[in-house]
């Protein structure tokens, strides 16, 4: 029995060593090739890596730009009043409708005035009675009938009587309330018959011929303002359309808190389309450049420093950039580039400093 179990074991042991010789006999012949082909990998891998990358380039030139700001801002009338009496009174007549145009001069409102009237005509029959005797005094003293004395009081009774009836005569025109300038008159507040009492409200007029458009800028504009600056306005109530004003003045005072400077231009305003109160957008041509260099936006990298890639030689490399004024979609390079350097504006997000790339001219 045990010489059965010795004589099966060394038959296993056989067939395995059997079994090794036959697979080292199989592998070894195509060792070589096996070596060759992984030593080949590393090669086409870095020729696959080395492979220049399509990006698209514009060559940078320089042309015109105008330098502008843009800010909001709002409308107003060119003069505005809110009539109100200086005497109280009832209302005898008004003599304009609601929204219409009047002219400075016109008659609006005309206040009960039966008292200021009879108090002018009794100043001037005082004053009547005064210069009467102030004439008669005048011959007596020439007489030597009078003194000095008593044609003096007499001249100084005249004078208060003439006083006196400008008085009344101011009280009576103080009934008559008449338009301050041109414009329109707003919607009144008050109607034939009421009693008004001094200050009262009674209507707005406003001169619209011409709007003032009020804006502010940030303060380092300040020392680019001055006069006569034209300046485009375009209101959301009016879309598509466009009007020309001119810068009229600039408030010397700084605003400290929100650091800005307030602006104030006047709008011609034929049609009496815009109105006091709309909102307006307002874009200020401060000069313009000849010479200013402009890239697409999409060009530039945004990172720890702002930079875009110039094609040198066929590679990518990385320049820091300084920007300045924005337009549609392109941007003004203010240092960091020259007049035909190309630079990718397409597919940077693909490159590194130094890679190789095939540059396609952007369309």
């Amino acid at each position: 029995m045990a010489r059965s179990r010795h004589r099966s074991a060394s038959i296993a042991l056989a067939l395995a060593g059997l079994l090794v010789v036959a697979s080292l006999a199989y592998l070894l012949p195509r060792w070589p090739t096996a070596a060759k082909s992984v030593d080949g990998a590393v090669p086409a891998l870095k020729a696959q890596g080395a492979a220049p990358v399509r990006v698209e380039v514009v060559e940078v030139r320089p042309g015109r730009l105008v330098d502008e700001v843009a800010a909001v801002g709002s409308l107003s009338s060119n003069e505005s009043v809110l009539l109100r009496p200086e005497v109280a009174g009832r209302i005898a007549a008004i003599h304009f409708r609601d929204g219409e145009a009047v002219r400075r001069g016109s008659l609006l409102f005309r206040l009960d005035a039966s008292v200021q009237a009879a108090e002018l005509q009794q100043a001037e029959a005082q004053l009547a009675l005064a210069r009467a005797t102030q004439q008669r005094n005048e011959d007596l003293f020439q007489k030597q009938f009078i003194s000095r004395q008593a044609l003096d009081a007499s001249k100084a009774a005249l004078q208060v009587q003439e006083a006196a009836r400008a008085l009344a005569a101011a009280r009576l025109d103080k009934t008559r309330i008449l338009a301050p300038f041109d414009g329109i008159v707003g919607i009144r507040k008050v109607s034939p018959g009421d009693y008004v009492k001094e200050g009262e409200a009674l209507v707005n007029i406003e001169d619209i011929a011409t709007l003032k458009v009020d804006f502010r800028l940030p303060e380092g504009y300040f020392s680019r303002l001055q006069s006569g600056l034209e300046l485009e306005v375009s209101a959301d109530a009016l879309p598509g359309e466009v009007f020309r004003a001119r810068l009229a003045a600039v408030d010397p005072l700084v605003d400290a808190g929100g650091r800005a400077v307030a602006c104030r231009a006047l709008l011609p305003n034929p049609g009496m389309r815009l109105r006091p109160g709309m909102f307006v957008r307002v874009r200020l041509a401060l000069g313009e450049r000849a010479d200013a260099l402009m890239i697409p936006e999409q060009a530039v990298v945004s990172g720890a420093e702002t930079q875009v890639f110039r094609v040198e030689a066929g590679q990518a490399r990385a320049v820091p950039v300084r920007l300045g004024a924005r337009r549609a979609g392109w941007v003004e390079v203010r240092d960091g580039l020259r007049p035909g350097d190309r630079v990718i504006s397409a597919g940077q997000q693909k490159v590194r400093d130094g890679q190789a790339v095939q540059p396609v001219d952007q369309p």
